[in-house]
């Protein structure tokens, strides 16, 4: 029996069967790269879903848990500390959004940040307006009031019924969300990209008119940035690029850098709809998690690596829009944030070959592929995975 072997067993012998059995039990990771419990190598190509944004052991992240785990862990939301201040202070910046009223909560994850932004839109609204809407194959996390968000019924329908109506519509069709949107919508929750449906951008235009849309009608408009934010498509946050604001951005994932932090940023007038004792959370904005996400924004800021995400993406794209393989259908995506789209549903096929010739990705729907690397992946890195791939779709065939 090897290692993986034995740790899957007792895996399946102590936690609940809600993940099925992992495949691969990491052990230890440098960079981009990691090895599992019985020595083999892998090239990191999703990086814990987003999350890891300077990769594996990067000497910031230690050096800054490190030492605040060595003053001071926790102290509940019942006293404030520097760390959790700064952070807020950088998101503000990093938003252009300091002295205009917006504020920032904090939390551990992206599903609490999307509850958060959800409690806000109820007490925004008070009783006079209780439906949402949203995107078909959105997704916005797990917990019953984000579960409820999330347009994907496989995942949704066993847990019904919800808190709140929702009223999901096409993604990308700007003319279904204007018939969609009317005085009684308490807000519109959208993705710039869906990520969990395969990195699917939307069309050029679309997110301004869900602006518009929301201003014709009152409705807020919250922007779940979990995913595309902090750096993954080569720029902080993905909305500027469509020239627009929204009222609420959730974050997480890269935002720690593997350290679990979320936050839920009320931009403008939305900064204090909140009132004191409206919400809390024991260990969100910990000082560990808040140092870990100043040393990230600090390090892409510092290292230069939303211009390395712009090129090396562009690079990933480019190499694999030339790849000429029956079972290649193209790519979408920006950044290290790319879907590999399939002409088939063989995306387990691909994910096992690319596991077996050392690279971890993540079959994220029956025909597509998402890369989501480290921010620090090197241009080397990804040729080498570029060179590897007509041989892993060879395999998986």
């Amino acid at each position: 029996m090897t290692a993986t072997q034995d740790l899957q067993a007792r895996w399946n012998n102590a936690l609940m069967g809600n993940y099925g059995t992992p495949p691969v039990a990491l052990a230890v990771g440098s960079g981009a790269e990691v090895w599992d419990v019985d020595g083999k190598r892998y090239l990191d190509l999703l990086a814990g879903i987003a999350v890891s944004a300077l990769g594996h052991g990067h000497p910031a992240i230690v050096d800054a848990v490190s030492r605040q785990a060595a003053v001071l862990a926790h102290t509940s939301n019942l006293y404030l500390h520097e760390p959790g201040v700064r952070l807020a202070e950088r998101l503000l910046q990093l938003l252009d959004a300091v002295d205009d009223g917006s504020r920032v909560f904090l939390c551990n994850s992206g599903t609490e940040a999307n509850e958060a932004a959800f409690k806000l839109v109820r007490r925004h609204h008070g009783a006079t307006r209780n439906r949402i809407v949203a995107a078909e194959n959105g997704f916005h996390g797990r917990s019953m009031g984000s579960l409820g968000l999330t347009g994907k019924p496989a995942i949704r329908d066993p847990f019904a019924p919800y808190a709140s109506e929702v009223t999901f519509v096409p993604y990308g069709d700007a003319e279904a969300l204007r018939a969609a949107v009317g005085p009684d919508v308490a807000a519109v929750f959208l993705e710039p990209t869906l990520g969990e449906s395969g990195v699917i951008p939307p069309p050029a235009g679309y997110l301004r008119a869900a602006r518009e849309i929301c201003d014709a009608t009152g409705a807020v408009f919250v922007l779940d940035e979990i995913q595309s934010a902090i750096g993954r498509t080569g720029e902080w946050f993905a909305h500027p690029a469509e020239n627009l604001r929204p009222d609420v951005i959730t974050l997480a994932k890269g935002l720690g850098g593997g350290l679990p932090i979320g936050a839920c940023i009320g931009l403008g007038s939305f900064g204090s709809t909140l009132l004191r004792g409206d919400h809390g959370s024991t260990f969100g904005g910990n000082l560990v998690s808040c140092a870990a996400a100043l040393a990230v924004l600090q390090v892409i800021e510092s290292e230069g690596l939303l211009d390395n995400v712009r090129k090396v993406g562009e690079q990933l794209f480019t190499g694999i829009e030339a790849i000429d393989h029956p079972l290649l259908a193209g790519v979408r995506g920006k950044g290290l944030w790319l879907g590999i789209v399939l002409t088939c549903d063989a995306s387990a096929a691909v994910e096992l070959a690319c596991r077996q010739a050392g690279f971890l990705v993540n079959a994220v729907q029956p025909n597509a592929i998402r890369l989501a690397p480290p921010l620090v992946l090197t241009h080397e890195q990804a040729q080498s995975f570029l060179d590897a791939l007509p041989g892993i779709l060879d395999a998986a065939s």
